[in-house]
């Protein structure tokens, strides 16, 4: 049981996460009210006392994601008005994190806008889970927490595909995760080699490894659309793998994903609960929902109390 000092309150992105955190926290979740006035524009109101409080805002900026950035903004702005002694945004999924650099002429690198909104209006700590690249942590001028999903995805992956085990990166920037998941699975690596033509829009080429007779898990950090992660099942099951499974810590889904995924040769795909799941999602039996709850929970605990937290920091079992 935390002290009398911390107040955790959330908006409406993900109010399940943050009532299971609230549990490991063994605290009830504070009162705010996050809501729209008639015209749209959003209102929010804490309900309770937090002059001189360690505050964190749970607030994953997931579709629709302007709305939800607003919430997070405009609560960061309440607690601050309100004398919070520190407040942490804790933001499951970071959205924007794919608009990371220029990659065209005349386009905007919209993370570091984001990051810039968050400080501007009074976070004095970002804690969040699985970033598209971790170098968005260095747009921040203030602490960043970066948490792993792997002390729940590695166990599962241990536990539930035992065959000889190839870990495939569905793109060269997510090599680094897959290989060190790779090496603490003893397991073998690959890489899909693939063009993206436009923004949602990648062709699936070719793949770099062996799966002829393995049991193959493709491992990202986002699945937005489904279509790589759908053509790199194809291409893999093409080589001969005995079957092709999927790990993704942010379900986003949108657009056609499901479907995609109903009709795919994917056996399965296991996501975590930073981005709760559509009411489609949640119907298809090939999606297998882990909780990180209880990760972000040690975290803020740590944090409030000034303890190291670089334990989670580390892929691990």
């Amino acid at each position: 049981m935390v002290n009398n000092d911390i107040r955790v309150f959330t908006g409406n992105a993900n109010p399940d996460l943050a009532r299971k955190i609230c549990d490991h926290l063994q605290m009830p979740l504070g009162q705010a009210v996050v809501g729209t006035f008639t015209d749209g524009e959003i209102r929010v109101e804490i309900g309770e006392n937090v002059r001189g409080r360690d505050v964190f805002l749970i607030q994953p900026t997931c579709p629709p994601a302007n709305h939800h950035l607003m919430e997070l903004l405009i609560m960061i702005d309440a607690v601050k008005r309100a004398s919070a002694r520190r407040i942490t945004a804790v933001i499951p999924y970071f959205g924007y994190a794919r608009q990371d650099r220029k990659v065209h002429p005349r386009v905007p690198i919209t993370a570091k806008l984001v990051a810039d909104l968050l400080v501007t209006a009074g976070a004095q700590r970002i804690l969040t889970m699985d970033l598209h690249v971790g170098q968005i942590q260095g747009f921040f001028n203030i602490p960043v927490d970066n948490l792993y999903a792997s002390p729940i995805m590695m166990p599962f992956i241990r536990e539930n595909f035992t065959n000889d085990l190839t870990i495939v990166s569905p793109d060269a920037g997510g090599v680094p995760r897959a290989r060190a998941y790779a090496k603490r699975l003893t397991a073998t690596l690959g890489l899909i080699d693939k063009r993206r033509d436009a923004p949602g829009k990648a062709k699936a080429l070719n793949l770099i490894g062996d799966v002829l007779g393995k049991e193959v898990v493709i491992l990202d950090d986002i699945v937005d659309t489904a279509g790589t992660l759908t053509q790199a099942a194809n291409v893999i099951m093409g080589h001969g793998a005995l079957n092709v499974n999927a790990c993704c810590t942010h379900a986003v889904l949108s657009g056609p994903a499901v479907e995609r995924l109903r009709e795919s040769s994917l056996k399965s795909l296991v996501v975590t609960d930073t981005i709760p799941l559509k009411d489609e999602a949640q119907h298809c039996p090939k999606i297998i929902q882990l909780s990180v709850a209880h990760i972000f929970a040690r975290a803020i605990m740590n944090i409030h109390r000034e303890d190291s937290i670089s334990s989670l920091f580390e892929i691990q079992f």
